[in-house]
């Protein structure tokens, strides 16, 4: 039977690969949304979202899996992984504190490249309303929801621009 820390640690592997992989992601739409192809940052958007769900996956088994370790040693079922580090043999608890600093250092650029990439998406978006308000001025009309937001609607049913011939 394997020792729990071989578990963990594969858990805490497998979570660091698909980090990887979802900042690999983001980096990606970023390149996309800087050179302008709608199309392939939309096709990244559905591999994001699979990405996430991978993440989860994995995030959840390694959870269990300290769960299951605390549980066995006596402590609450909550525990932080890093608060049972010193649970483990001495020879691995280097290499635990290793993997559990890789994790928040990917956990923080993820969250970093994720919002930097919200901006530039909410800006493009704003972009493109304020193009179109100057080409059809009449077309749109600002409203605002129950929450205060502001929505940009439409008033024509036509086409704003139509190809001739």
């Amino acid at each position: 039977m394997n020792e729990p820390w071989i578990n963990i640690t594969e858990c805490l592997r497998r979570e660091l690969a698909e980090y990887g992989c979802l900042l690999r992601l983001f980096e990606d739409q970023q390149n996309f949304l800087f050179t302008r192809d709608a199309n392939s940052v939309l096709r990244l958007s559905a591999e994001i979202e699979q990405q996430v769900r991978y993440l989860h996956e994995s995030r959840r088994s390694r959870e269990e899996m300290v769960a299951t370790f605390a549980v066995t040693n006596g402590q609450p079922i909550n525990a932080t992984l890093r608060s049972l580090v010193p649970l483990f043999p001495a020879e691995v608890q280097p290499l635990l504190e290793a993997l559990i600093g890789e994790v928040n250092v990917l956990i923080h650029r993820v969250r970093r490249t994720s919002r930097h990439n919200h901006t530039l998406l909410a800006r493009t978006v704003d972009t493109h309303q304020q193009m179109l308000r100057t080409l059809q001025p009449d077309s749109f009309m600002q409203t605002y929801a129950p929450n205060g937001r502001a929505a940009l609607t439409t008033t024509r049913s036509v086409p704003a621009l139509q190809a001739a011939g």
